[in-house]
């Protein structure tokens, strides 16, 4: 008995079963999940909307869209300067000559406990 053909129709992803075009589809669909999950992190770290960039990118057909446009934009942004910790304002202002070399080791001691 000759193997069943499948023929394809208006919407199929392929030839073959339409199980398979679901697969790909789902497939398809977990590669963009992946992809904004990283772009949430990284656009949380760079202090961007990442709960905005989240979505924009899981939308079916524009997502990797989406995503190509964040890489353009995270990398023509200017990087972010480092929060400064309380010890670094604490060395700032000794430099300046604000405070005196007891009051800093005093107050770096306070800090770092």
């Amino acid at each position: 008995m000759p193997a069943m053909m499948y023929q394809a129709q208006p919407g199929m992803i392929a030839h073959g079963p339409p199980a398979m075009g679901m697969l790909v589809m789902l497939v398809l669909w977990l590669v963009q999940l992946v992809i904004a999950y990283f772009i949430y992190k990284d656009a949380k770290d760079q202090k961007m909307s990442a709960p905005l960039w989240f979505i924009l990118v899981i939308i079916p057909c524009f997502g990797y869209l989406i995503a190509v446009l964040y890489v353009i934009i995270r990398e023509v942004r200017k990087p972010l300067e480092p929060e400064k910790t309380p010890v670094d304002i604490l060395k700032e202002r000794y430099a300046r000559g604000e405070i005196t070399g007891e009051e800093f080791e005093t107050a770096r001691n306070i800090l770092m406990k």
